[in-house]
């Protein structure tokens, strides 16, 4: 059976979704206040690592559980697509700087408790300074000690957004670009509502947390995978993307403020990052962004219904893409369900994996 669908936001959720129920059959409308490039969109500026293992020092076993299964699921999702994404799975490797061994020491501490969760191959292993330079010839012998994360990974998270919009033309997805809607204006059976802050007059909870983040190109550093600089006041992460380009970032602010990056935080995170690589300082600063992380006051997504018509997805915060394609399987969950039978919908809810992410009610 056909069901009409209409999706507010087109940021890597509404993508994801919009293509899945297209897919399944279903005519699906989508509905953007921004561009193709969704360039207005927490998951146009971020980095895109998918590292469960590195975020469990901070997240809780929910998040890690969700970007676990998520890791495993990219490389059906990015096979599926039109074109090329970039993505790789060579890990993480983490260094510090000799003043902040304390740091390194309690950040090990806080990795190896999970080691009991994790297969052996999984398990984050310390490094010399001469395993260091094996694995990234380009950082040499600049740190003595370092940890490594094997199966981590990261993706190109602006090819993946193209791909997507570029799918859902393909499938057939009627995309209403520069069209600001809420879940009153449009009509369809189910609407599901994916616009992050954008949502937050019906979904008051929501906060913004600010994030800034540099794109440099530096085709003579040639790391060859993500690398974090342990820091106590900027921690700082590098993933290297296709063509020599660089994301760096390292501030978290509770500010919804969106105005460019300060002096104080550009002086900083380039001077970290000079202190990984000092050829990065011959590198082009190709951007200089900031952007707000939509998140909840637990800091957990969360899936609603309220009864009626409406599906929220909301909350993905700092893990968009290390959660989505997990929250994406949740969520198709609950769709199906709703499209089956709205009966004893919150003893359903409550038997499934990560039932926690749900919040539903029982139809009128």
């Amino acid at each position: 059976m056909s069901v009409r669908y209409a999706i507010l936001g087109a940021g890597l959720m509404g993508r994801l979704l919009g293509l899945t129920l297209a897919r399944e059959g279903h005519a699906v409308e989508v509905y953007e206040r921004g561009g193709p490039d969704a360039s207005s969109s927490a998951a146009h500026v971020a980095a895109a690592m998918l590292a469960p293992l590195a975020e469990s020092v901070e997240a809780e076993p929910l998040i890690v559980d969700l970007g676990h299964a998520s890791l495993a699921r990219w490389p059906e999702l990015l096979d599926s697509l039109p074109s090329p994404v970039f993505f790789q799975q060579n890990g993480t490797v983490i260094v510090w700087h000799s003043q902040d061994r304390d740091q390194a020491a309690q950040f090990g501490r806080r990795l190896h408790r999970h080691d009991d969760q994790l297969p052996p191959e999984h398990r984050a292993r310390e490094l010399t300074g001469a395993e260091i330079a094996a694995l990234e010839p380009g950082l040499g012998q600049r740190f003595p000690r370092g940890l490594y994360l094997p199966k981590e990974g990261q993706l190109d998270n602006r090819a993946l957004l193209a791909a997507l919009g570029a799918a859902l033309a393909e499938a057939g997805v009627s995309v209403h670009w520069q069209t600001e809607a809420s879940p009153e204006e449009v009509r369809a059976d189910w609407i599901i509502d994916c616009r992050g802050l954008g949502a937050k007059p019906d979904w008051r909870a929501l906060r913004g947390v600010r994030g800034e983040v540099v794109r440099v190109q530096a085709p003579e550093v040639n790391l060859t995978r993500p690398v974090r600089l342990l820091h106590p006041r900027y921690p700082l992460y590098i993933a290297p993307k296709p063509d020599g380009v660089y994301v760096i970032g390292a501030t978290q602010i509770e500010s919804e403020d969106l105005s460019p990056a300060s002096v104080r935080s550009a002086l900083e995170l380039l001077s970290a990052l000079y202190s990984v690589h000092p050829t990065f300082g011959e590198a082009r600063i190709l951007e200089m962004v900031s952007q707000c992380r939509p998140a909840l006051p637990d800091n957990r997504p969360e899936i609603r219904w309220d009864g009626g018509r409406l599906i929220q997805i909301n909350g993905l915060y700092r893990h968009g893409y290390l959660i989505a394609p997990a929250m994406l399987d949740v969520a198709m969950g609950l769709i199906h369900r709703l499209n089956h039978s709205t009966e004893a919908l919150a003893g359903w809810a409550a038997s499934q994996p990560w039932a926690s992410l749900y919040t539903v009610k029982e139809a009128a």
